[in-house]
């Protein structure tokens, strides 16, 4: 078999867990019904995948990754983007749209299941590389006067981590309050977190391009590490 032949059946077996895991939840899909959906047999399955853990968490992987190559696209298209009100607007907008990101992100065990805690285990080295790289932006940024230095780098992450996870949740909590369009409710953290962290309403776009390689370096890192763990999930 030609190995564009192989990631396209690779891919159409991952779309098809994809849609069964959202409709059913963990506990219900089997990988029977998974072949079904991609019209392969249960050992083209077993082909690409060891087990029913391994393929769905490859689904979830595959979430990250994909969030991880828009966000380096959108850095590399327009510097700015550097900026973390900018970042975490983007970062509102994805969870809003992709609903395997609102499944990790609030923690969903109707969907998830006991793949949940899998997935933390096996996203360790992806989690503490996010975190590092999130340090290292704040750090960058604010060498550039591009963030305020009033508090720590620590507790700027903290800052960033906690308006994010307040936003994400409240999608879920609070849907009665909210701005109808989800351009609104985006702009309301990117204001959020411009006031809270940045140093200008409208940066010196000559700071913004002293700090984009370094930082636009930092999350090609991250994306191709994300890449490597769907890899990872793959039979040899």
């Amino acid at each position: 078999m030609e190995p564009e032949e192989r990631t396209e059946r690779g891919e159409r077996i991952l779309d098809a867990a994809c849609e069964l895991l959202l409709a059913w939840g963990y506990r219900r899909v089997t990988t029977d019904e998974i072949a079904r959906r991609a019209n392969v047999g249960k050992g083209t399955v077993y082909l690409h995948w060891k087990t029913k853990d391994a393929l769905l968490l490859a689904v979830v992987l595959r979430a990250k990754s994909c969030d991880h190559a828009r966000q380096l696209a959108r850095l590399r298209a327009d510097h700015r983007n550097i900026l973390p009100s900018r970042l975490l607007r983007w970062a509102l907008l994805d969870f809003m749209e992709d609903p395997v990101l609102r499944a990790v992100y609030l923690d969903d065990s109707d969907i998830l299941g006991r793949l949940n805690e899998v997935a933390k285990k096996e996203m360790a080295e992806l989690v503490a590389e996010s975190i590092q790289t999130l340090r290292t932006q704040l750090t960058t940024l604010r060498e550039h006067g591009l963030v305020k230095e009033d508090l720590s780098v620590d507790q700027q992450m903290y800052a960033c981590m906690s308006i994010a996870a307040g936003f994400f949740q409240a999608e879920a909590l609070y849907p009665e309050y909210s701005p109808d369009r989800a351009e609104d409710r985006a702009d309301v953290l990117c204001h959020t977190v411009r006031t809270t962290l940045e140093t200008h309403t409208d940066p010196d776009p000559r700071l913004i391009a002293a700090a984009a390689p370094t930082i636009i370096a930092l999350y090609q890192r991250l994306e191709e590490l994300s890449r490597q763990e769907v890899r990872r999930q793959l039979r040899p």
